[in-house]
């Protein structure tokens, strides 16, 4: 989890770089003899191609194999709270760090479920431990392109104020592209646009540590109002639904 951490506050700043053009509609690929977008560029939002009512729990298990036996006896449960599997995923530094997105149909119905005593006596039950990691998200962008890359990085953040972060960082996403880096989700808690959500896919894992780990974007970061340290998580996707 250290190592998660000061990854993350490189990533995060990064992310502040990186959400800015994010819905320009232009390839996503580097070019490196190109400029960073001005901050007099007008971007424009598009609605999310995927879910965007969203819960991901993360979590710490003994054994993957057990876990995922366990998780997938387990769907009738999550069908009747209105949570559809989405995707699964396992830490590139811990694979039995598991994350877990799936789609909700009503928040509270969730919040309930992810609170209820069945909930935690199946986790226990399939080597969930340590307390998980619940987050409840409406994205604002979900890019669900298929892309060949399923190397991941999701960055949690507060800031001060979503329309001013939002505007640093939809300045920056040719940085974030140049740094091998493409924005996949952005999103904020349910209710509170001060905790921000963040998913990038990573093709060249060296630049993005380099980029994540400069000093242009902790400035930028904190030019963006983010507060305090993000907490960073790199995951491979091993199962989308």
């Amino acid at each position: 989890m250290q190592h998660f951490r000061s990854l993350a506050t490189v990533i995060v700043a990064a992310s502040t770089l990186i959400l800015g053009s994010c819905n320009s509609g232009k390839d996503k690929k580097a070019d490196e003899n190109k400029t960073d977008s001005t901050d007099t560029q007008t971007v424009t939002t598009v609605n999310p191609s995927g879910p965007t009512s969203i819960m991901i729990v993360r979590h710490k298990v003994s054994d993957y194999s057990t876990w995922k036996t366990g998780y997938d006896s387990h769907d009738s449960n999550r069908l009747a709270s209105g949570l559809h599997s989405y995707v699964i995923a396992r830490g590139t530094e811990d694979s039995n760090l598991v994350l877990v997105a799936v789609k909700m149909d009503d928040v509270e119905k969730a919040r309930t479920f992810a609170s209820s005593p069945d909930l935690k006596n199946r986790m226990k039950e399939i080597g969930v431990t340590g307390t998980p990691v619940i987050d409840f998200l409406e994205s604002v962008m979900n890019d669900t392109t298929a892309i060949q890359e399923t190397v991941r990085v999701m960055i949690r953040q507060k800031v001060k104020d979503w329309d001013a972060w939002k505007k640093v960082f939809d300045s920056h996403k040719q940085t974030r592209i140049d740094a091998g880096l493409s924005d996949r989700v952005i999103a904020h808690s349910v209710g509170d646009n001060h905790n921000v959500t963040l998913v990038f896919s990573i093709n060249d894992m060296e630049k993005a540590k380099a980029f994540m780990n400069s000093q242009d974007l902790k400035d930028k970061m904190k030019e963006a109002g983010a507060e305090g340290a993000p907490d960073t998580y790199f995951y491979k996707v091993v199962q989308r639904y």
